[in-house]
């Protein structure tokens, strides 16, 4: 029995979260992060967002999936918190600092929006096992790989619905060429700004939706003169907009705060 952890429970577009503040001294570690992820005999989750002070934003995040294996960058958990924190503080911008840098949040009409960086788009910053073409990768189906503070491996394809996901997500995630495994998107272009895109989060497996793989293909589908720098993409679990700037890749799009409880697991 470990001591009483209040949590929260969010959710971008089905992309579920469990949110612990170690303000509050409830640290988190792999096995916590494992045991609360158990959908059955635990709360459930996509990732776990770990909340700490920043010297340099408003706070600062750590993600945690759910083997116990942490990421750099999380971007619909980041907007949730970011909305949370807004509606806490009274304000309508926040900075947020992770692994992957420092990010700026701001509410909009349309949602909450996180500037998620520039995209990685060296073999050696996603990162690769060796020097490679990113915009054309040496696996089978021809995919580009991008690095948004995690690695991306974007497919593009002709029918989504084909796609046995479980299966080819799983298979490239461990793929030799990405040493510290990969997020894997599948996508379909509906229109010049539209695509549609199903998702394999490395450590978390089918989710209905991840900030930092729309960011990914949206980067990737440009590069390739697919589409434009802004685009809809339409996700198992609801709609984001990706916007390819100058500053960085914005993502926007909706949150919820599902509920509050406590941990005695």
């Amino acid at each position: 029995m470990t001591h009483p952890i209040p949590f929260m429970k969010m959710h971008g577009l089905g992309n579920d979260f469990v949110v612990i503040d170690a303000r509050e001294g409830h640290a988190v570690d792999s096995r916590l992060a494992v045991a609360m992820a158990d959908r059955h005999r635990g709360i459930g989750f996509d990732q776990l967002a770990e909340i700490a002070d920043s010297d340099a934003g408003d706070l600062h995040l750590t993600f945690w999936n759910s083997d116990g294996s942490t990421s750099a960058a999380c971007g619909n958990a980041t907007r949730c918190i970011a909305a949370w924190h807004m509606a806490r503080i009274g304000l309508d911008r926040v900075t947020i600092t992770t692994d992957r840098g420092t990010l700026l949040a701001q509410r909009t009409p349309d949602g909450v929006s996180v500037n998620m960086g520039a995209p990685l788009l060296d073999w050696a910053d996603i990162p690769l096992a060796h020097d490679t073409d990113t915009l054309h990768l040496p696996i089978e189906g021809d995919p580009v790989g991008t690095g948004m503070g995690n690695p991306h491996c974007s497919f593009f394809v002709d029918d989504l619905a084909a796609i046995d996901l479980a299966a080819r997500g799983a298979e490239t995630e461990h793929h030799p060429l990405f040493p510290e495994r990969t997020n894997v998107q599948f996508a379909q272009v509906v229109g010049p700004d539209h695509l549609r895109m199903r998702v394999w989060e490395r450590g978390a497996g089918v989710t209905l939706a991840s900030g930092s793989s729309s960011c990914a293909v949206a980067v990737a589908a440009a590069r390739r003169g697919l589409t434009g720098h802004h685009v809809r993409i339409d996700l198992d679990g609801g709609t984001l907009m990706i916007d390819w700037r100058a500053d960085g890749v914005w993502m926007t799009g909706p949150t919820a705060h599902v509920f509050d409880g406590v941990w005695h697991g």
